[in-house]
C-alpha cells in the first residue's frame, strides 16, 4: 500500500497515521472508522495556494465541500484561508455552523430552491454560481424583495469532455449543469444579468469533469470560453473580473493512476488563463479554482475489522469486513479502484489474493477486487487509503447499518469530529403508525388492541 502524508509503519509493524497506531485507533473508536490526516489536508491546501501567491496572482482556492463536508473539516479549511463551494442549504448551514467566513462562500447547484437562495442572501455569501434561467428569475425576485445586492458567476457548459468516467463528466454540452455555448443560452443569460441593479455579474465558471490527469481538454475548454468572453465584450461591454475554472484535479488511488502534482495543475491553470487573456486582449482576471478530492482524498483512510472468508477454488477468495457500500459506494457507483493493507501486519509478505466484500445484502457490495494481502485473519484491521473524498459524504444507512465515526489525527493526537451513529439514531425520526400493535407470546398473529 502506498503511504500518504504522515502515514508510516512503526516498530510493531503497524500502520501509523498522524503519529498514532491505527490498530489502537480501531480499538478505541471502533470500526469502520474514517481517519483523516489533518497535516496532509493542510499541506494540500497550501500547495494549491502557493503558486498563485508566488506569481502575484489574485486568486481564490475554493474547497469543494461536496467531497467531505463536516463542521470540523470546514474549520480547518477556513483556518488555511481557503474559500468554500457549497451546493445545498445543508452544506451552507454546516458552513455557518462552522463559523466559515460568509464572504468566501460560493453557492453552486443546478436546482437551488427559493428558500436556499433566500437563506444564502440573508447570510451574505460572497457569490452565487448561477446555473439556469429559473435561478436568475428567483435571484432577481429575492434580491429586490430583501433589498439585498449580490454577486454572481454564470456557470457555462463549454461542450468539452474530460477523459474521465461518464457519470462524473460535467462540462460537455449534454449536461444538466450550466448554460451551453453553442445554442446561445450563455449569451442570453449574460444579457439578463449584465447591468442589473441588484445582481453584479462578475464573471463565469466552468468545470469539465473529475479525476482529471490530462489537462488537454482543459486548454480546449478555456479557449472556447475566452472566445465567447471576447464576443461579450464587443456586444455588451462586459468586463470580466473573475474566471472560475472549476476543479476535478486527480489523485492517486492505485499505481495505475498518474496524476500531476498540485503545483503542475495550478501552473497549467495559470498558463492557460494568461495565454488567453493576452491573446484576446484582456487584463488578467482573478482566478478561482475548486479542488475537493485533491485536498481531502488521500488524507482519508478507512479502517475495518476482518470477518468471514469465502474461498471458491480456482475462482475467488472473498474477504468480508464490517462495512461496505454504506460507508464507501464508489466502487459500485464509479467502478473505483483501491489499494488495501492489513494495518497490523504491514511488514509481512502480501501473498494472498483476495477481493474485499462488504456486509450488505447486495452482490455488488464490494470495496476492492483482487488485492494482495498478507494472509488475513479474523479480527485483523484492514486499511483502505484514499477514502477521504466522496465516502463519508455519500454514506447511507442501507440495511440500517449505522454510519461510521470520523476521527481527525494531527500531531499524535486524535479527536472524534463525527460521532458514530447508534441504533437509537436510526429510528430517532421515525413515528409509529400502529402505536398499540403488539404480538402475543406464542402467537404469530398480531392484533391491534
Amino acid at each position: 500500500m502506498f503511504l500518504h502524508g504522515t502515514s508510516s509503519v512503526n516498530n510493531s509493524g503497524h500502520l501509523e497515521i498522524g503519529g498514532l497506531d491505527t490498530t489502537k485507533l480501531a480499538a478505541t473508536y471502533g470500526t469502520p472508522l474514517y481517519v483523516y490526516d489533518i497535516e496532509l489536508v493542510r499541506q494540500k491546501a497550501r500547495a494549491f495556494m502557493d503558486p498563485f501567491q508566488q506569481n502575484g496572482i489574485q486568486a481564490q482556492v475554493a474547497y469543494a465541500g461536496k467531497a467531505f463536508c463536516t463542521v470540523g473539516i470546514l474549520q480547518v479549511i477556513a483556518q488555511e484561508g481557503l474559500s468554500l463551494d457549497v451546493v445545498s442549504g445543508g452544506e451552507l448551514y454546516t458552513a455557518l455552523k462552522a463559523g466559515f467566513p460568509v464572504e468566501r462562500i460560493h453557492f453552486h447547484g443546478n436546482n437551488k430552491s427559493y428558500q436556499e437562495i433566500e437563506m444564502a442572501l440573508q447570510a451574505g455569501i460572497g457569490h452565487f454560481i448561477v446555473d439556469n434561467y429559473l435561478e436568475i428569475h428567483m435571484l432577481k425576485e429575492a434580491t429586490r424583495r430583501l433589498g439585498t445586492k449580490t454577486k454572481v458567476l454564470l456557470r457555462l457548459a463549454p461542450g468539452v469532455e474530460a477523459h474521465t468516467h461518464e457519470y462524473i463528466s460535467t462540462g460537455k454540452e449534454d449536461s444538466k449543469f450550466g448554460f451551453d455555448l453553442e445554442s446561445g443560452a450563455a449569451t442570453e443569460a449574460m444579457e439578463l444579468l449584465h447591468g442589473d441593479q441588484y445582481i453584479e455579474l462578475t464573471g463565469v465558471h466552468y468545470h469539465i469533469g473529475s479525476q482529471i490527469f490530462d489537462m488537454e481538454a482543459f486548454y480546449v475548454a478555456t479557449e472556447k470560453v475566452w472566445r465567447m468572453l471576447a464576443d461579450w465584450r464587443e456586444q455588451a461591454g462586459f468586463h470580466l473580473q473573475v474566471l472560475n475554472v472549476g476543479g476535478g484535479f486527480g489523485i492517486r488511488y492505485t499505481e495505475e493512476d498518474t496524476p500531476l502534482s498540485i503545483q503542475e495543475y495550478v501552473e497549467h491553470v495559470i498558463q492557460a488563463v494568461k495565454n488567453n487573456a493576452e491573446n484576446f486582449g484582456f487584463n488578467l482576471p482573478e482566478i478561482w479554482i475548486e479542488p475537493g478530492r485533491a485536498i481531502v482524498g488521500d488524507a482519508g483512510t478507512t479502517l475495518y475489522t476482518v470477518g468471514a472468508q469465502k474461498q471458491i477454488p480456482n475462482v475467488r477468495n472473498y474477504l468480508s469486513v464490517d462495512g461496505g457500500m454504506s460507508d464507501n459506494i464508489r466502487l459500485p457507483l464509479y467502478q473505483a479502484k483501491y489499494e488495501a493493507a492489513i494495518a497490523n501486519s504491514m511488514n509481512e509478505e502480501a501473498d494472498t489474493l483476495v477481493s474485499i466484500a462488504g456486509k450488505h445484502c447486495e452482490s455488488g457490495d464490494m470495496l476492492a477486487w483482487d488485492v494482495q494481502l498478507p494472509n488475513p485473519q479474523v479480527g485483523d484491521i484492514l486499511a483502505i487509503p484514499c477514502t477521504g473524498a466522496y465516502c463519508y459524504s455519500m454514506a447511507s444507512n442501507y440495511n440500517h447499518i449505522t454510519k461510521s465515526a470520523v476521527v481527525f489525527v494531527e500531531n499524535s493526537e486524535a479527536k472524534v469530529v463525527v460521532q458514530r451513529q447508534t441504533y437509537e439514531d436510526l429510528v430517532r425520526l421515525d413515528n409509529e403508525y400502529l402505536p398499540n400493535l403488539h404480538v402475543e407470546k406464542g402467537n404469530r398473529e398480531s392484533r391491534v388492541s
